[in-house]
């Protein structure tokens, strides 16, 4: 996962917020606000104080919120006049604002992950730099300050609608600078009150509409759709190494991924996956393999080998002989291709989940690429209502305080309900290639279940595909978009919601569920490679320290030694052995090879059955953390 680096505060002016600046922030970087931007912030909160002076009508700064619009505030409280009552402390005002935030940080459930708790108060002092908002400079300060002092604040996840946007989640962000709620300081649980005092802050009185300012917005749903768009990107990268090294596993074919194929269908996602593929096994003598050089996996015996050395091999390898008989038509093919059939069936095409990568991991790359183009533009967007333009030449305060829907999630929960159905798509795919490598009947002459298993006790890589096979179906369940079911709220004044921050949140969840099946298909993937590879080398070991008919010995279906035929097949087997002899080394693309180390590092091959579990958090750790994918783009780069 791509955590960026900060050396520097984050300037924060409400117009150039990058998605690699707010993960930034989120892992731990400091803000400052923009000096040259604040005059702009002042400006519009003195006009909201002069417009109260002048006993205009704002919604929200003198009405009442909701289904309250229509509620002027008097000029006192008339709770004052009941039986006993004590004397407000607090004018309407700003009574208004505190019941605002109070009452609204409601939601339930698990608290959300620190990183997404300051990437929201991020999002939300960048779009009240605007300066259409009618915060006071002071209250942005004091947000700022509680960001950088480390108070998190404790944010249930539960409880937005996505408009008008994230009101619960936001109020639960406010109600610790009012000196309310819970916080996380120093690794502790703590009252607001008390983290911020034990940062050395004060809490805040909020004035005119800085309640709707705090807690109007996406700031939820735009912090889970960025750090979710981090943890994917890095994904996307992950899930084309993982497919590159099934490849190589399966000696596969890369016409399907040559440039001017592509060019024919230039979808922007599809294009870069065949080049990300080309770049990923350059250097494989694996890929593109000639059929009859395949051998197919056989048990071993104690018999198998004929040296010492050999006789280390966890397997044995051979061939089926394609008699005369059975070329007829076919002479062409047996002119160019040896007639003998190992692990690679004579076929010019893959699989799907093979041939059809660029198709498929591109076009999910294009999902993300929309979803990233929406959230970029939502970073440096006002999403706070009214709005407020105290530069207009208006008639009146309503051509300046406006009233309109930017709250509304609607852009965002769209886009995320397309990532949503998108990360099935890319985990199906990979665990479609993993159930390929490791059933025998379609994994091109490896072992089932990728084990020797020579006295059929041995399970091998049975059950990760089942593993990978419940989380697809859970991924797939969850992938309803939310937001073609809105619930209207506050008494229908609210009458249509979208819903985004649930969208956004699962998207979030998702994207680790990814990485877990993506993982599951490199742990699987590396296991194939190192038995495809082994294979092949034995067979090339062989052909080049022995004779035709040594090799013989390999080939199942050859005539009978003094028959007719016998002499001819002895010299196709000699043209078999003298090719495998001559060829070099087999080895997968360089990439793949640096991937498959960072791999080994950590976890053995599997040369007979073991408790799994362990390196199976392993192998999820790996891909969780970017170690995979970091020591690849390391490696590329020397």
């Amino acid at each position: 996962m791509r955590r960026t680096p900060a050396l520097n505060k984050i300037r924060l002016d409400g117009r150039s917020l990058t998605r690699s600046q707010l993960v930034a922030v989120a892992y731990g970087a400091q803000v400052e606000l923009s000096a040259e931007q604040l005059p702009a912030v002042a400006r519009a909160a003195d006009f909201l104080a002069e417009q109260v002076r002048r006993e205009e009508p704002i919604y929200g700064v003198s009405t009442g919120f909701g289904s309250n619009a229509d509620r002027l505030l008097g000029a006192h409280h008339l709770r004052d006049q009941l039986p006993g009552a004590k004397r407000s402390q607090e004018t309407l005002h700003e009574e208004l604002q505190r019941n605002l935030i109070v009452t609204h940080a409601v939601c339930v459930g698990e608290a959300f992950a620190p990183e997404i708790v300051r990437a929201m108060l991020c999002i939300r002092i960048n779009t009240l730099m605007r300066g259409h908002s009618g915060i006071r400079v002071q209250t942005l300060q004091a947000l700022t300050q509680m960001l950088n002092a480390g108070i998190v604040p404790v944010v249930p996840q539960l409880g937005s609608v996505g408009a008008s946007g994230d009101l619960a989640p936001l109020s639960h962000l406010a109600i610790v600078l009012l000196g309310g709620g819970e916080a996380f300081f120093e690794g502790e649980r703590l009252p607001g009150a008390q983290a911020l005092q034990r940062a050395g802050l004060k809490p805040v009185q909020l004035s005119y509409k800085e309640g709707l300012a705090l807690n109007n917005g996406t700031a939820q749903m735009l912090a889970c759709g960025v750090l979710a768009l981090n943890k994917l990107e890095d994904l996307l990268d992950t899930a084309d190494l993982a497919a590159a090294m099934t490849i190589d596993a399966f000696a596969g074919r890369l016409g399907a991924f040559a440039p001017e194929v592509h060019a024919l269908r230039p979808h922007p996602g599809q294009v870069k996956v065949a080049e990300n593929l080309r770049g990923l096994l350059d250097g494989s003598t694996l890929a593109d393999i000639p059929y009859h050089l395949v051998p197919r996996f056989r048990p071993w015996l104690p018999q198998s080998w004929d040296t010492e050395a050999a006789q280390q091999l966890s397997f044995d390898i051979g061939w089926d002989w394609v008699p005369f008989s059975q070329r007829h038509g076919r002479e062409k093919f047996y002119t160019r291709f040896r007639p003998f059939r190992g692990g690679k069936k004579h076929q010019p095409q893959d699989s799907y989940s093979l041939r059809c990568i660029p198709q498929v991991h591109g076009a999910v790359r294009d999902a993300i690429a929309q979803a990233a183009r929406v959230l970029e533009i939502e970073l440096n967007s006002l999403t706070d209502n009214p709005i407020v333009f105290p530069d207009a030449q208006a008639e009146h305060v309503e051509q300046q305080v406006i009233s309109a829907g930017h709250f509304h999630g609607m852009p965002l929960a769209l886009a995320m309900s397309y990532v949503k159905a998108a990360i099935p798509v890319l985990a199906s795919i990979s665990e479609r290639r993993l159930n390929k490598l490791v059933d025998p009947a379609t994994n091109d002459g490896l072992p089932g279940f990728l084990i020797g298993n020579e006295d059929a006790t041995e399970s091998g890589h049975m059950i990760v595909q089942y593993t990978a096979a419940a989380i697809v179906n859970d991924l797939s369940s969850r992938a309803h978009p939310a937001s073609v079911y809105s619930i209207p709220t506050s008494a229908n004044a609210e009458d249509h919601v979208s819903m985004g921050a649930n969208e956004a949140r699962h998207v979030l969840a998702m994207a680790d569920d990814l990485g877990k099946v993506l993982a599951l298909e490199l742990y699987t993937a590396a296991q194939a490679l190192d038995l495809r590879r082994d294979m092949i080398n034995a067979a090339r070991d062989l052909a080049d320290r022995a004779d035709a008919a040594t090799l013989a010995a390999k080939v199942a279906g050859g005539p009978a030694a003094g028959s007719g035929e016998h002499a001819d097949f002895l010299a196709e087997v000699e043209g078999l052995r003298a090719e495998l002899s001559a060829a070099q080394e087999f080895r997968p693309g360089r990439a793949v090879a640096i991937a498959h180390a960072k791999l080994r590092e950590s976890i053995a091959f599997l040369d007979h059955d073991r408790a799994l579990d362990g390196e199976v958090a392993t192998a999820v750790q790996l891909v969780r953390d970017g170690s995979v994918l970091s020591a690849v783009r390391a490696g590329m780069q020397d």
